[in-house]
Formats: structure tokens, sequence, C-alpha cells
């Protein structure tokens, strides 16, 4: 990826896929409702789950931690 998108070039970028919001974030294991709030900007995705959409969406430069639960399941 060359740049951050907007939100509004995020939403572009999904319709040019032909993909919904809700299928955005079924394929990618997310929340839909944080996925349209980081869309509308009501979250901006510093932490959590808002963090894990905004980088996917590419509306951030970041890192996705592994999942939390996933190291606990490796536990003897």
């Amino acid at each position: 990826m060359t740049g951050i998108r907007t939100a509004a070039q995020a939403k572009a970028w999904l319709e040019h896929q032909g993909k919904s919001v809700q299928e955005f974030a079924r394929e990618h294991g997310v929340d839909p409702a944080t996925t349209y709030q980081v869309l509308a900007g009501r979250k901006k995705g510093k932490r959590g789950e808002a963090h894990k959409v905004a980088v996917l969406l590419g509306m951030k430069d970041g890192i996705i931690a592994p999942d939390s639960a996933a190291k606990y399941d490796e536990l003897p």
C-alpha cells in the first residue's frame, strides 16, 4: 500500500471490490458494528478491535497482534 486511506477511500475500496461492510467484517473476523464505527469516524482505531479494523481497511499503519486467546489455548 502506498498510503493511508481516508474513510471515503476505504468505502470506495470496498465498493470497488463489490464487498459490503458486513462481508468484509465476516471475512476478517471482526465486528461489523465496529467496522461501521471506524468508517464513520466514531472510533479512531487506537486500540483493540477498532485498531484491527483500521489497519485491515488501510486507514492506519500498524500491526495486528495475534489473538491473545490463542496464547491461552496453547498452555498445557
